[in-house]
């Protein structure tokens, strides 16, 4: 492309000051921002970021459509929520208008095993008007790419067992909610864990009329088994609220959880494949202690088996990037909704990103 790549921001939040700074410092034009926070809107991004003004003035969503046609963008970032069902409406705005987009939405990674008639309706519409939707972020790399990697230099493979933590103060109100954080352990076991204790066909009955609400596990076992070339016979989730012994204090929240009261939760999803390999995956997304910190360890036992442990990584930073970096290949990818095991391993962009666009 022998112009800037124009992009729209979708979601001023905390993840937008990074990927809105990623964007700029990787030759991107920002043409627009859009937020339903009274807050932000009418913001200058610059203020948003800490640049200084720099003359694109926050959106409210109700005038997105008519923004977006004005602008004309390539692609639009979304940094809004955790659910597909949450990010559909930007989603399909996108696809009617012909935009590709790209987000953070931790469902939207592979949402054909959690909520496929969401993916078929954005699926068509973003074929009949030639774009490209996906979800990435953290979970690409860590929980995706460097196990696929592992694996390919593995003679025979047994299980994958993975297991990672983050602080879900990192990533605003919907994901601390979304993870029973300040709930008591009654409030969690109705409101969360309760979802998980049905029978296979029950969940299929969810996932089919779009009721279904996957741990960020569930999608990352789908994306694994379809990037591995595995053939899912079940796949079971259970959730666990995870707890403090001292109160602490939450600021996403803005609220003190009590000693004893959820912070978070542990969502183990184990996945049996036709081929013999069990993936079996946990994420901790909680509020963190002063002692608590990021990991992320993922073990392929087999032939031989091997382990690799990532401590305190900037998750935050790690998304954004990986969502910036990926932008050249969902503008490049075939139209629909196409998850990022299908548009090859994610690479480093020292250029320009509008020089990796075809």
């Amino acid at each position: 492309m022998d112009r800037k790549i124009k992009a729209i921001q979708y979601g001023v939040g905390k993840m937008s000051i990074y990927t809105m700074r990623y964007m700029i410092e990787k030759g991107i034009e920002i043409v627009g921002a859009i937020d339903i926070n009274p807050q932000v809107v009418g913001k200058d991004i610059g203020d948003v970021i800490g640049n200084g003004k720099m003359g694109i003035i926050v959106t409210d969503a109700k005038e997105a459509k008519q923004m977006m046609q004005n602008t004309k963008p390539d692609v639009c970032i979304v940094t809004t929520r955790s659910l597909i069902s949450e990010v559909e409406e930007p989603f399909m705005l996108c696809a009617e208008l012909g935009i590709n987009a790209i987000s953070t939405c931790e469902e939207a990674f592979y949402p054909q095993n959690s909520n496929p008639n969401i993916v078929k309706k954005i699926d068509e519409l973003a074929k009949k008007n030639n774009c490209t939707i996906t979800g990435t972020g953290y979970q690409d790399i860590y929980w995706g790419q460097l196990i696929s990697s592992i694996a390919g230099s593995t003679q025979t493979i047994k299980k994958i067992k993975g297991s990672s933590s983050y602080n879900v103060e990192d990533y605003g109100i919907a994901l601390a909610e979304a993870h029973g954080s300040g709930l008591s352990l009654e409030e969690f076991d109705k409101q969360v864990a309760t979802v998980d204790r049905i029978s296979e066909e029950e969940r299929k009955t969810m996932i089919d009329k779009g009721e279904f609400l996957p741990s960020y596990m569930w999608n990352v076992n789908g994306w694994l088994c379809s990037k591995l070339g595995l053939t899912v016979v079940s796949q079971t989730q259970k959730c666990v609220p995870q707890t403090y012994k001292e109160d602490i204090y939450s600021s996403t929240l803005d609220m003190t959880i009590k000693a004893g009261d959820a912070t978070g939760m542990s969502a183990v999803v184990t996945t049996e494949t036709k081929e013999g390999i069990t993936i079996e995956s946990e994420c901790i997304g909680k509020v963190y202690a002063t002692d608590e910190f990021d990991k992320n360890i993922w073990t392929v036992e087999g032939e031989p088996s091997t382990t690799i442990t990532v401590e305190r990584p900037s998750t935050v930073e790690l998304t954004c990037a990986t969502v910036v970096n990926r932008i050249p290949d969902v503008i490049n990818a075939n139209a629909g909704y196409v998850t990022t095991e299908l548009v090859g391993d994610l690479n480093f962009k020292v250029k320009s990103l509008n020089e990796y666009v075809n």
